[in-house]
């Protein structure tokens, strides 16, 4: 099922997994050596941006009972929210620029603009998951505890409807964010208390009222006979930004070849090791410049996981540098369209909604579940992951087609 020895299954011995991570805390260090004003002017604009959308997008709803300015009022307020969601909210929160001890950029100040408390978030993804990035049963991104998204996660009849509860996921995207960290279904089962879990109950109650306050109350107040008109116009450039994230994040996580692992995985694990599950558990998209920004560069999610406090918009020339390890190391490194990357994520989840006795690849060697037992045939050993995956592909091929001469 789910890779047990990282380095058996990279094809690289302690000492290449270690000289590895020496080459990544190099970069590190060159990379924040380097920072400096051009950082800060990058995200001043970003802010300057983003709250210039934000006011065109409300001043545009004071007109909104015309279908145009309706229009150009959810698409700018929109593309505001989806920047200070990604490009800001995130990076912000995860320290990206706590180097300039800014207290208006801080960690420990910002709370972004949906119904996740931000104390909620930085314990469930900075903390949770990318401590145990894709370890089964600690990382609960693995399938948000809705979906089944890799085989080491046992059939249970409610993953029959998971084709729709992915989509109430995708609509919902903060709600489900919103709740991440609760664990609300441990107090029904008895795994914690009410008074354990009132604290963060009432820090998430108060959140809600006031998004939904502000979203679907007082901005809608402000424009007075206008008031229907900006509440679905609102409601709307939240759900394009819940979409939005969703996709994003989806594609990070969930294509072909983002591999989990278990819990064994993580004794003894050195920082080589570490580095090592960050790359081989997540997967990049190809993106220009809109299309990075508007990601919050996590079309960077490679890079984001190996270094997810440096700031985000050095992570397209980090990418190359990583690019050149793993090519060095002969890794693979999960990139493609966006388009591809969020199909074969569908395609995954649609597939597991069914019970294994549906499912034809092997356990050990599927397109969203593997492990080092995939290269038991494989012989001679390949020189390295890269290879390895090559020759499985190849050998797959010559089978197909002396199936199809007989």
């Amino acid at each position: 099922m789910a890779i047990s020895d990282i380095n058996e299954y990279a094809h690289l011995t302690d000492a290449d997994v270690e000289a590895l991570g020496v080459e990544l805390d190099a970069l590190r260090r060159r990379i924040e050596s380097d920072l400096g004003e051009r950082d800060v002017r990058y995200l001043r604009r970003t802010i300057l941006a983003q709250r210039g959308l934000e006011v065109a997008g409300r001043l545009a709803l004071f007109g909104s009972h015309r279908r145009s300015l309706w229009l150009a009022g959810v698409a700018a307020l929109s593309l505001a929210k989806i920047v200070e969601n990604m490009e800001l909210g995130h990076n912000v929160m995860h320290g990206q620029w706590d180097w300039m001890n800014d207290p208006e950029v801080h960690s420990t100040s910002w709370e972004w603009d949906m119904v996740c408390a931000s104390p909620h978030w930085k314990h469930s993804h900075n903390y949770i998951h990318h401590k145990y990035t894709n370890v089964i049963g600690m990382d609960h991104d693995v399938g948000y505890k809705l979906l089944r998204v890799t085989r080491d996660e046992p059939w249970k009849l409610k993953f029959l409807y998971q084709p729709v509860s992915n989509l109430v996921l995708a609509a919902g995207f903060e709600w489900g964010i919103g709740l991440h960290d609760l664990n609300l279904t441990g107090v029904l089962k008895g795994e914690q208390t009410w008074e354990e879990a009132k604290p963060g109950a009432k820090l998430f109650a108060k959140k809600i009222a006031k998004q939904t306050g502000k979203d679907y109350l007082l901005f809608p107040a402000l424009t007075g006979p206008n008031f229907k008109h900006t509440l679905t116009a609102n409601l709307t450039a939240n759900l394009v930004r819940n979409l939005w994230s969703y996709v994003v994040i989806f594609c990070g996580h969930f294509p072909d070849g983002a591999e989990k692992f278990t819990v064994e995985s993580l004794e003894d694990e050195t920082q080589g090791q570490w580095y090592l599950r960050q790359m081989l558990g997540t997967a990049n998209f190809d993106a220009g410049p809109v299309l990075a920004f508007l990601s919050g560069n996590l079309c960077y999610q490679i890079e984001h996981h190996v270094f997810p406090d440096l700031p985000s918009n050095r992570l397209a020339e980090v990418s190359v540098s990583v690019r050149e390890l793993c090519e060095k190391y002969d890794l693979p490194y999960n990139t493609d369209t966006i388009t591809m990357q969020y199909l074969r994520t569908l395609r995954t989840i649609n597939k597991l909604a069914l019970p294994d006795r549906f499912l034809t690849d092997s356990s050990d060697d599927a397109p969203e579940t593997a492990s080092e037992r995939r290269f038991d045939a494989l012989s001679p050993r390949a020189p390295g992951l890269k290879s390895a995956i090559a020759r499985l592909k190849e050998r797959r091929m010559i089978a197909k087609a002396t199936r199809r001469r007989r």
